[in-house]
């Protein structure tokens, strides 16, 4: 098999191929344009979404090119694959704004740079708006649409599961919007691999055939395994909810510490998808003598320096220590500031120290005893809080295990 290739099936990518025998001899013969696409239809991206980008990567290491379809034009109809409802429909500028705030959040993970670095293929941000925005539609229907066949479109499972609960018109030209993207891509730049999560199967094995039909050579499709944790809920939920790549949506400090936290069952396998870590220097985190919070604890530092940068990785570290380790220095820890007047509830305390969704949550979280000041537990949820408990100005509160705040008291 070609390199590239056993490379993301050794990581734990690859979940089908629609001939991967003749893909790996055409990668064989050189550099090979590949894409995958996302739609803007929201301000960030999760950690759920950026599977496919980190092969993208690895891919582009090998000196494939790879282009990151942002669907400027996609994203005004929605993709209804994977989906229960149809998407709330967003404003052009809306669409346009959450493209270039995407793009951004894709440079972390593939190199988009003029001179990209020795040995990896030149990766470009392109956007389907340039091409559909403007189709004609009664040519679009004429020139394209004629290829597609209602009968076979309603075979594939994504179309089945929401017929079951209503699909749009709108919703339904979604394939052949996105078949007509691959085309666009293959005319434009010599594309001949979409790569893309499972659920996109039918819409890229859709792409491939209408390129076919069109007169193009035979073109490929690569579907990566949709990515669940052990506890088997998707990636990219927390407990407060999306893990987003935004820092304004999803603070440095919680993104590693989700990290951290995940399932000790889950850390080896993430190391392989979500870093470029080399296999074999993950392989040592595979030793059933090695401690598994070492794996938990080099997958938070690596995913988060790989989204936010260094600086923030080592921030999100020296906190997590600070918390965790009794270190005096508590500076790189999560902190607010609260006005505490004469008193103060604990429940409120918390609140605005941003520790639960509500203050019934609050509420419940000390009934269960799972709430704590300066590692001094609450147990009555009346009790106040008054500025003089303060050492220096300052407590460290605690919301079960793994979350806390630091909080500078005014």
């Amino acid at each position: 098999m070609n390199k590239a290739l056993q490379v993301l099936v050794d990581r734990g990518f690859v979940k089908d191929c629609t001939n991967l025998e003749g893909l790996s001899d055409l990668m064989d013969k050189g550099p090979v344009t590949f894409y995958c696409g996302t739609d803007p239809t929201g301000a960030s991206l999760h950690v759920g979404h950026i599977v496919p980008f980190f092969a993208m990567h690895h891919l582009q290491e090998h000196g494939h090119c790879p282009l990151a379809l942002v669907g400027g034009g996609t994203g005004r109809i929605g993709d209804p694959s994977g989906k229960t409802e149809m998407r709330k429909l967003l404003s052009v500028e809306q669409i346009d704004e959450n493209a270039k705030k995407i793009a951004k959040q894709l440079a972390k993970v593939v190199n988009f740079d003029e001179n990209p670095p020795a040995g990896y293929g030149k990766g470009r941000v392109v956007n389907n708006a340039d091409w559909l925005v403007d189709l004609n539609y009664i040519e679009f229907l004429r020139d394209v649409g004629k290829y597609f066949s209602v009968n076979r479109m309603l075979t594939f499972e994504g179309v089945k599961q929401r017929l079951e609960r209503g699909l749009s018109f709108i919703e339904f030209n979604y394939q052949l919007l996105q078949s007509y993207d691959f085309w666009k891509l293959y005319e434009n730049y010599g594309t001949r691999l979409q790569i893309g999560g499972a659920d996109q199967w039918g819409n890229i094995v859709a792409g491939i055939d209408l390129i076919q039909r069109m007169g193009g050579p035979e073109c490929f499709g690569l579907t990566f395994n949709l990515i669940m944790r052990a506890d088997g809920k998707k990636m990219g939920k927390s407990e407060k909810g999306a893990v987003f790549l935004d820092p304004d949506m999803y603070s440095p400090y919680d993104f590693y510490q989700y990290w951290r936290n995940v399932a000790d069952a889950d850390a080896v396998k993430f190391l392989k998808l979500f870093t470029f870590l080399p296999l074999e220097e993950i392989a040592q985190y595979e030793d059933p003598a090695r401690n598994i919070n070492d794996a938990k604890e080099r997958l938070a530092y690596e995913v988060t320096a790989i989204i936010h940068g260094k600086d923030e990785a080592d921030k999100a570290l020296a906190g997590a220590k600070a918390a965790f380790g009794g270190l005096a220095d508590k500076s790189s820890m999560p902190t607010v500031d609260i006005e505490v007047g004469e008193s103060i509830g604990v429940i409120d305390l918390f609140f605005n120290a941003g520790l639960g969704a509500s203050k019934g949550d609050i509420r419940r979280l000390i009934q269960g005893g799972g709430a704590s000041i300066d590692d001094v537990k609450i147990t009555d949820v009346y009790q106040t809080f008054t500025s003089d408990m303060a050492k220096d100005g300052e407590v460290i509160l605690r919301a079960g295990k793994k979350n806390y705040k630091r909080v500078l008291i005014k």
